[in-house]
């Protein structure tokens, strides 16, 4: 039985009370007074990984984002500058290691990278603060790292799902009896049922958890199989792709976070992730709304007859049309082009009605498809591309 944070089980008014005092306190004066509940945070801009990109190249290294207590600096793909501070578990992976049963007593061979990103740096500060040793092994060169999980008793494993694996193999190629390991924590990849129990079948325990280089941990896994649980630390919305707008609950739509952090403030920060929040409680007890697993990417910028097609204009298409509930783009191929097919939600019935909107938009002639309110997927696909 994992332990619990009393804030895991708290009641959602102490839980909103808590999270929005921390959200007023790291927002800037006018934003601050927009905001008398959590759902006041749709009246905020979302923040997208590109324009966060442009802002540190105009005003490196954080793009003007007031910082405080970094002791620590990474660089992922794009390039973004990620900071690091010198608090224990600046980055909430604790919660999921505990979930995952980890802490005093075990050693944690931890297999994320240490080079230019965090993930080494995250799990390595959630592990010390859990109470468990850690092995910073890093990724690759198997062969020692099986020998290193003998000698130094490792019982738990931190990384990609699909690495312990070939640590498991290559330590019976080489003979070396590894069944002091019986924990994994896993992140950076999906998890295949088949894969998970792989490991159950060799009393390894092993669950997920979902986190970002920019915002650290979002939600984790308590149950193999279940929702996980949103981390008390984040603020967590479901969005329409290319929009700030919360979608309906239960619908798919993409991932913003809203760390609550006041060395690093971001908020509303999108992920380009698409999930779902999961109605109900989980059975461990702990009471903060739950996430479903990955469900795709929402950047679904598509080329069509050599032109992009972004999300951002389709939902800028609903805002400048009122008969517009929804829309979604359809992209085929008849084997010589490509064809378009726009597909509307309204009560309106003739569809030229949206022809000179839909041109200027899009930059694109599209055939026009009206269906009544309600008939497209709720699946968080806005641009879906069939070819």
């Amino acid at each position: 039985m994992s332990v619990l944070d009393p804030r895991e089980t708290r009641t959602s008014d102490a839980r909103e009370a808590d999270q929005l005092a921390q959200l007023k306190a790291q927002l800037a004066p006018d934003f601050a007074s927009q905001i008398t509940s959590l759902a006041d945070l749709s009246k905020l801009p979302v923040l997208r990984k590109s324009e966060l990109s442009k802002a540190q190249a105009s005003h490196p290294p954080f793009g003007g984002i007031a910082t405080k207590g970094i002791t620590r600096l990474f660089q992922s793909p794009g390039p973004i500058y990620e900071p690091g501070g010198e608090g224990v578990d600046w980055w909430r992976f604790a919660s999921a290691l505990r979930a995952a049963n980890i802490g005093a007593g075990d050693v944690v061979q931890n297999t994320f990278s240490y080079h230019f990103t965090p993930a080494g740096a995250m799990f390595e500060s959630a592990a010390i603060a859990v109470g468990a040793q850690v092995f910073g092994a890093g990724p690759g060169q198997t062969e020692l790292q099986v020998r290193a999980a003998h000698d130094l008793g490792v019982t738990a494993y931190a990384g990609t799902p699909d690495y312990l694996g070939a640590i498991l193999t290559k330590a019976a190629e080489m003979g070396v009896d590894l069944a002091h390991i019986t924990k994994a924590l896993v992140s950076g990849g999906p998890l295949f049922p088949a894969v998970r129990q792989s490991y159950a079948d060799r009393g390894i325990t092993c669950l997920q958890c979902y986190g970002t280089a920019d915002v650290g941990n979002i939600a984790y896994e308590t149950v193999a199989d279940a929702p996980m649980i949103v981390d008390e630390g984040a603020l967590v919305e479901i969005v329409t792709p290319g929009t700030g707008d919360p979608v309906d609950f239960g619908e798919i739509g993409e991932v913003v976070v809203t760390p609550l952090n006041l060395d690093y403030p971001l908020v509303r920060f999108a992920t380009g992730d698409l999930s779902a929040i999961v109605p109900g409680q989980s059975p461990c007890g702990r009471t903060n709304m739950r996430l479903a697993g990955w469900k795709g990417r929402a950047d679904q910028a598509t080329k069509i007859k050599g032109m992009f097609v972004r999300p951002e204009q389709v939902a800028d298409l609903v805002a400048r049309h009122p008969d517009v509930a929804r829309a979604r783009v359809e992209v085929t191929h008849d084997g010589q082009r490509d064809e378009m097919t726009v597909k509307l939600e309204t009560n309106v019935t003739d569809a030229t009605a949206f022809e000179a909107i839909i041109g200027e938009v899009l930059k694109l002639n599209a055939r026009i498809d009206l269906v009544k309110p309600g008939q497209l997927p709720r699946d968080g696909i806005v641009i879906a591309d069939l070819r």
